[in-house]
């Protein structure tokens, strides 16, 4: 069933207006029919399971059926720190990572990047990368759309990460402890950091300074993974632990 995201102020207790580029997709392009059902998220928590009684290109009008609450959240508020990787694989952790659970990205420059923000691009990616998080969320059945971040120092990232109550930093050299002894008792938590490097992952002083500020450094098994796949990892061991138990 098709969704949308709109804003409270669009919803009133009978009916919702959709408006814009979605009110154009649902006539144009998905051809919908007055009757259809639609469901809509307000972007927090609540959803409605809608009848489309009004189909116009610039605007749609839904009849409300249903009120609920998703269950489709994850129980802890999850921040993916994502050290800037090379190419477009941002945007495919960013698909992933909403998939998974995420309700917060923050991409930041680490001292193994390759690929670095510029500036003058920055409002112009931030936009684009929103759109993919949005377009993953919708996909997926979110009911809430996860933020995407302006881009972070290390340092600024560091402290960004202590406002979490469990932050975790997979590294590659972490021999000691790894993210499912991590997880042990994360129910209890209200917020998870992951953070995650980019190729050739952290170098040992930025790991020394992070575990300095608080965080866990975790081990994900015994074998490396690029840049793109650690956050699906972490986050799908997240999800293991807190939502299918």
């Amino acid at each position: 069933m098709p969704r949308f995201f709109v804003d409270k102020e669009y919803i009133n207790e009978e009916k919702i207006i959709i408006s814009g580029s979605d009110a154009h997709h649902i006539a144009r392009s998905l051809r919908m029919a007055e009757g259809d059902a639609v469901t809509v998220s307000d972007g927090e928590g609540a959803e409605y399971e809608c009848i489309l009684s009004r189909i116009r290109d610039e605007e749609c009008e839904c009849k409300i059926l249903e009120k609920v609450q998703s269950e489709r959240e994850s129980p802890v508020f999850i921040t993916l720190f994502m050290a800037y990787p090379k190419g477009d694989k941002l945007e495919v952790v960013i698909q992933k990572a909403v998939e998974l659970g995420a309700s917060r990205i923050v991409p930041f420059e680490s001292s193994r990047c390759i690929k670095r923000p510029k500036a003058e691009k920055q409002d112009k990616q931030l936009a684009r990368l929103q759109k993919i998080a949005e377009e993953a969320a919708k996909q997926c059945g979110r009911a809430r759309i996860p933020e995407v971040a302006a881009p972070l120092s290390f340092d600024k990232m560091l402290e960004e990460m202590k406002k979490s109550d469990l932050p975790l930093l997979c590294y590659e050299d972490e021999r000691g402890t790894n993210i499912k002894e991590a997880l042990r008792g994360a129910e209890k938590r209200g917020s998870i950091a992951v953070i995650v490097g980019s190729e050739g992952g952290f170098s040992e002083a930025e790991a020394n300074a992070a575990r300095e500020a608080g965080a866990v450094a975790v081990s994900l098994g015994k074998r490396i993974l690029r840049c793109e796949t650690a956050p699906s990892f972490a986050l799908s061991a997240i999800a293991y632990e807190l939502e299918l138990s």
